[in-house]
């Protein structure tokens, strides 16, 4: 047990202080600026090229989605989740060596090109994103989580931070074994992952792309809005346009939905208008309607 306290103790300093480290000593490969830089970006596409004239600049919520972006990339995920999630891979590390394995990498992709294993862990990636999205929406329990993401009334680039953070423990758990299997180290990561960063930033952006053909394979603003359409179609009850970076897999799979321009639809979900808007009572209601919905279920 002491073992696990002091991974916990190192992990959770070393990241404080690489979180310090990253704001004060710029790099190429620096989450802090890297992520300032492409908010920035797609904010001055916002304002520039936008699809929802009547929309402002500073839009509902604009500043409580920024705090979901501090909290949830830095806050929480870099800081708290990693000192934890070094206590699960050691626990999962020792669990294996109970039965004389010493990692569990299937695939050598290391002798492969650059561009190939980038493009081979962002396609993985994404489809178990993809996954994971779908039971956010088919189980009521995890339901309960996604809704903060789902409270979002006009979409800016920042709602795509605006999420519980307990979807960050579930998407990372599912990846973390598909991935370790690959055996991709945190350069490769850290490409990919402010690649989807952009991509989402964009998604959520009040800009009107669909990118033409290619719209069927990158997920795109003119077709996320309609994920986050309040109303449903019977032939979708759970949801539609699951995709995180690629729309591929809701048109291989049946669940991509575009029936029109979705420019001023209403966002949202049912019963929204009693939703909690402050930033402390959207983390504690899942944990409260999760209990009930389990309670309901179990009989």
């Amino acid at each position: 047990m002491n073992r696990y306290i002091s991974i916990f103790k190192e992990s959770f300093s070393g990241y404080f202080n690489y979180l310090a480290e990253e704001i004060t000593n710029p790099g190429w490969t620096n989450y802090f600026y890297w992520l300032l830089g492409l908010s920035l970006l797609v904010w001055c596409l916002e304002i520039l090229l936008p699809w929802r004239k009547n929309q402002k600049i500073f839009r509902k919520d604009f500043w409580l989605d920024s705090f979901y972006i501090l909290f949830n990339f830095f806050l929480f995920s870099l800081v708290g989740y990693n000192a934890i999630s070094n206590i699960g891979v050691q626990l999962f590390n020792d669990f294996l060596g109970l039965f004389g394995i010493e990692n569990i990498v299937a695939i050598e992709v290391q002798h492969l090109s650059v561009w190939v294993q980038l493009l081979i862990m962002f396609v993985v990636a994404d489809f178990i994103q993809w996954n994971v999205h779908r039971q956010l929406h088919k189980r009521p329990w995890l339901w309960e989580f996604h809704k903060i993401h789902h409270s979002v009334k006009e979409m800016g680039f920042a709602a795509q931070f605006r999420f519980h953070f307990m979807e960050t423990v579930i998407y990372k758990s599912i990846q973390y074994i598909p991935l370790a299997m690959i055996g991709f180290g945190i350069k490769e990561f850290f490409v990919v992952h402010m690649f989807t960063v952009l991509v989402g930033h964009i998604n959520h952006a009040n800009v009107g792309w669909s990118y033409g053909k290619l719209g069927y394979i990158f997920n795109n603003p003119k077709m996320h809005i309609w994920h986050h359409a309040k109303d449903l179609p019977e032939a979708h009850p759970s949801g539609m346009n699951f995709g995180i970076s690629l729309s591929l897999w809701d048109y291989l799979f049946g669940t991509a939905y575009i029936p029109k321009n979705g420019r001023n639809i209403e966002l949202g979900f049912e019963g929204d208008e009693d939703f909690p808007e402050g930033f402390t009572q959207q983390l504690v209601v899942p944990f409260r309607n999760k209990n009930k919905v389990l309670k309901t279920e179990k009989y």
